[in-house]
């Protein structure tokens, strides 16, 4: 195999922190190289450079047998390189070929005026869409398709470039199990084409199917690189994070029904008017960790924000401690002691321009606000003190808490997330696909924080579409099936064979039902 880019003795230094320490990387042509890493390890910041975004203090970058000292995005571009981000670039407000050929379009001459070639552009748009397997029409608006498939439109993009080598950053974050087989069908046609694939992911069952090496680094430092076919998820673990991490956050001596314990919250017989959640009761006993598993769209997070008042409920109670609470909008649900860390921190999770202090600080001024938190006080000491304490005991990794969040990588940032709902006490806390993005050393300390806040007296309530996360941390487990809660199983009964066939079974309503 030819080596397509090698990446040698690379430096990043940032003011008070170095990024990467001499770090060397190479891509070769018909290959996956796994790049793996906890959150924070430099996994980002090397592809960033890579891509032109950063340049390095020190190195050297072949291309092709060039050599480049830095790159610019243009200089990247021409020799062949494009990264497809976790946050996808793809232009809602234009069609699927537009998106394909944007800086580029397909021109043509009608007397002396150079218009659009709308012909050749559809032409080309159809070519590059077989290929990634994309079943839609050209013309069709990219706000009008899927996650899975607006990802297949910026594999498609880099192929209109004829890139040699696509970096996929997190690329199975938000798809579901067909999409992934989907996804890594194309990954490996474009493989046999010769094309160079960087592959960036936290789940290890995934880089053990689809990679053929994989390099760790570990707090912006080179740990090694070993063949995929060589090594175990342990042995990518121990690399990652230089032990071995715990599996399992139940208490041995767990009831196997928590029935007689104190009942801490409860919903009864929530429906949403859009029909996602229909007639949903439960009960959440002091100690219990429940989780909610389901398909995507089944009901679960549609559930979790009409709790939250993120979305209006039809009917239904909502009770903490034995006592009904009104909870029509996210605030009403802070002073009531709820928190949700929510499925998309980018959108919903922080504050883009705040720093970390104010990110901690700001639930517990809206907690002890007055009218609707517009009246309050706001104390620079009492933001200082409680970011501090966070930082401390959430381990969140930054060189100050005057760091603006968005320096942050996505496991450090969760943890300012949970450090703000406990900042501000809050009894009953949501997870909302908790760990989505994170690396296992980072998603291990979630665990064992949910498992704390759970023993300390708080009600935690998990949705997770990863049913190992789920078996690790819950000690119940609720099955959505169609807006509703079709089986609960405790930890000592539930299998992943069990959910999935709770999840996915038919159901048969009744005439009226």
């Amino acid at each position: 195999m030819d080596t397509l880019v090698e990446m040698k003795g690379v430096v990043k230094k940032f003011p008070g922190v170095t990024a990467l320490k001499d770090i060397s990387f190479d891509i070769k042509s018909g290959e996956v190289h796994v790049l793996l890493g906890e959150n924070g390890a430099g996994k980002s910041t090397l592809m960033k450079i890579l891509s032109g975004v950063y340049q390095p203090t020190e190195g050297t970058i072949v291309i092709g047998g060039k050599e480049f000292s830095k790159l610019t995005p243009k200089d990247s571009a021409e020799n062949g390189i494009s990264v497809i981000y976790q946050e996808l670039s793809v232009i809602n407000e234009l069609s699927i070929q537009e998106n394909l050929f944007v800086g580029k379009l397909p021109m043509k001459k009608i007397g002396p005026v150079r218009v659009v070639d709308y012909v050749e552009m559809n032409r080309r748009a159809k070519e590059l869409m077989a290929k990634v397997g994309l079943k839609r029409d050209p013309k069709t608006l990219v706000e009008e398709i899927s996650i899975s498939e607006k990802q297949q439109v910026e594999i498609a993009k880099a192929l209109a470039s004829d890139s040699k080598v696509i970096v996929m950053d997190e690329p199975t974050a938000s798809l579901t199990n067909e999409e992934v087989n989907h996804l890594f069908a194309v990954i490996r046609n474009l493989k046999k084409e010769g094309k160079g694939i960087v592959f960036i992911s936290h789940k290890l069952g995934e880089i053990i199917e689809i990679g053929d090496r994989v390099s760790v680094l570990k707090d912006g430092a080179y740990v090694g690189t070993r063949l995929v076919s060589e090594v175990t998820q342990d042995d990518l673990v121990t690399m990652m994070v230089g032990r071995q991490v715990q599996k399992n956050y139940q208490h041995e001596d767990a009831p196997e029904s928590f029935e007689n314990e104190p009942v801490l919250f409860e919903v009864q017989n929530l429906s949403r008017r859009d029909g996602k959640v229909r007639d949903v009761s439960f009960k959440l006993h002091k100690g219990e960790i429940l989780g909610f598993s389901g398909l995507v769209g089944s009901g679960r997070s549609e559930m979790m924000n009409a709790i939250f008042g993120a979305e209006p409920k039809s009917s239904g109670k909502i009770l903490i401690d034995g006592k009904e609470v009104t909870i029509k909008s996210p605030y009403q649900a802070i002073k009531n002691g709820l928190a949700m860390v929510t499925e998309n921190r980018r959108e919903t999770g922080f504050f883009h321009n705040f720093d970390i202090k104010k990110n901690i600080s700001i639930l517990p001024f809206i907690k002890t606000s007055k009218g609707g938190g517009t009246v309050g006080l706001v104390s620079a000491k009492f933001e200082n003190e409680c970011a501090e304490k966070e930082k401390r005991d959430m381990n969140i990794k930054c060189y100050s808490v005057d760091q603006n969040i968005t320096e942050l990588s996505g496991g450090n940032q969760q943890k300012v997330i949970l450090g703000k709902w406990v900042a501000a006490d809050s009894q009953i806390i949501i997870f909302d696909e908790p760990t989505k993005g994170i690396d296992i050393g980072s998603k291990s300390e979630i665990y064992a924080l949910m498992r704390r806040l759970s023993d300390e007296g708080k009600g935690v309530l998990v949705v997770s579409s990863e049913l190992p996360e789920l078996l690790a941390v819950c000690d119940t487990i609720a099955v959505f099936r169609e807006g509703e809660i079709v089986e609960t199983f405790s930890h000592k009964d539930a299998t992943e064979e069990k959910i999935i066939k709770a999840s996915t079974a038919d159901t048969v309503r009744k005439e009226g039902a």
